[in-house]
């Protein structure tokens, strides 16, 4: 009896390019889902912020979006990626090194079948977006020189450390059990506590902002939501670092979450304020996103309706009326609401991920079970201790990441304040993006007029004649 021996199509035969060990398809799913992310800030929260904001800041704060994804992606790759993920120094932190080595970036990464390169790069997205994240709470009145210094330096001294915890096998969280399926901890809600912070140092933005900061371009902010919710396809797709069920499983979550958190928020605000708000629903939509990322992979489909109608509704809670009634929150001026969008949400997450995470598909996502269960199925399955646990290890990262931002951020403010103010001048406040970057976005009839007012031109003179008239 004849025997053919097997051969592989020629295109998928391994050669030089493409080693043994590298899964084409899976490369080219992280690759696409790294890309996704990256479209989240560049131009998505961009142009969400710059429609967001009064029309005199609609350029500074579209360009702390951009410096910040530039200044972060170059950061990384020279040191940042291998303090998150390199070889252990202590446990909460890796080894200095680069990431710009041809060799190296061609060799397996420590997780995936795909190069480090392509890893360095869907890390340096995620990593990208969190700073891009804390821009939103200093909107309107950070000095932009200030915010340079300051996207390196927190890179450097606090997301490393998070990430290296939680994400990095070696670190200390990690090795604990914790369950962040894809940064509702390493990213939100170190954004949102951080954001905050900075916020306390940085100070507000002129009182009469602060009262009324109406978006300047509501359609251009709703562009930046969709593809901020679309782009979370890639955002939680892409953690497994595999092309399988439970990629599947994280996007569909995701959007139901998402969907079920914006709806829940409408409906808060329609019964409470008698009117549809079309920022409540992108807030709404923002808490859904951010709720279901620690969780994405990891529970079922109804456990993600349960999650939308809970991030839908407490940090609705939180902003509506704790905020309100807060002298502490009122001092505290986060232009976006990051606290509660992000930190709060995120916690959200990381909580509801240690009751409802599935046995079987921390699985999946880990390659093990270990001490991965949630509390209703460790109760269920007479696992109850491995259930409590895994919700005292949720609050234990909740902790650790909130002391470790609010102590590394408050550090940062005050070393940048020692070289430069935080904050602008109130006359450049008074005019905005023409006195920090001598640009505005465009112009609409009566801009002249409104130029010619006294008060302007007496701001213009004080902030050092740095605006020309058009």
């Amino acid at each position: 009896m004849n025997k053919t021996a097997f051969s592989m199509p020629p295109n998928l035969n391994p050669d030089q390019a493409s080693p043994d060990w590298m899964n084409k398809g899976d490369n080219a799913w992280q690759l696409t889902a790294a890309t996704l992310v990256g479209l989240q800030s560049i131009p998505g929260l961009l142009i969400l912020y710059g429609g967001s904001v009064k029309k005199k800041w609609a350029v500074n704060s579209a360009f702390m979006v951009l410096y910040a994804f530039a200044c972060v992606i170059l950061c990384w790759a020279a040191w940042g990626y291998r303090f998150s993920f390199g070889d252990k120094m202590i446990p909460f932190w890796g080894k200095p090194n680069f990431a710009l080595d041809g060799h190296y970036l061609m060799e397996q990464t420590f997780l995936g079948k795909f190069p480090n390169a392509t890893m360095v790069y869907f890390q340096g997205v995620f990593a990208a977006i969190t700073l891009v994240l804390i821009a939103g709470a200093l909107l309107g009145r950070m000095n932009f020189y200030a915010w340079m210094l300051f996207v390196p330096l927190w890179l450097t001294f606090s997301y490393t450390i998070t990430a290296f915890s939680i994400w990095c096998p070696d670190g200390f969280l990690a090795k604990m059990g914790i369950i962040d399926y894809s940064g509702g901890y390493v990213i939100h809600l170190s954004s949102g506590v951080a954001g905050f912070t900075a916020a306390y140092w940085v100070g507000p933005r002129l009182t009469q902002d602060r009262q009324r900061f109406p978006p300047n371009n509501i359609l251009l902010m709703l562009f930046g939501a969709g593809l901020l919710w679309i782009g979370w396809t890639g955002f939680n797709g892409g953690d497994p670092y595999v092309v399988s069920v439970d990629a599947s499983l994280a996007v569909i979550n995701t959007h139901i979450c998402t969907a079920a958190s914006l709806l829940t928020w409408l409906l808060l605000d329609i019964v409470f304020f008698r009117k549809p708000s079309v920022i409540g629903a992108v807030q709404g939509m923002i808490t859904g996103l951010v709720c279901i990322t620690p969780a994405a992979g990891v529970v079922q489909g109804w456990a993600a309706v349960i999650m939308g109608i809970c991030s839908g509704s407490i940090p609705w809670f939180t902003m509506m009326v704790i905020h309100k009634r807060s002298e502490m929150f009122q001092k505290v001026d986060d232009t976006m609401a990051v606290l509660h969008t992000h930190a709060i949400a995120g916690s959200l997450g990381g909580i509801l991920s240690g009751i409802f995470a599935v046995p079987k598909l921390n699985r999946l996502f880990y390659g093990t079970s270990g001490h991965y269960i949630g509390l209703f199925y460790g109760l269920a399955d007479k696992r109850t201790h491995d259930g409590f646990r895994q919700i005292g290890v949720q609050l234990v990262g909740v902790v650790f990441v909130v002391v470790l931002n609010i102590v590394s951020t408050s550090i940062i403010c005050v070393v940048v304040q020692i070289f430069m103010p935080l904050r602008m001048s109130e006359e450049e406040m008074e005019i905005g993006d023409e006195a920090a970057h001598g640009e505005e976005a465009y112009a609409i009839w009566g801009d002249e007029e409104e130029k010619l007012d006294p008060k302007y031109e007496l701001a213009k003179s004080k902030a050092g004649g740095q605006v020309e008239m058009v």
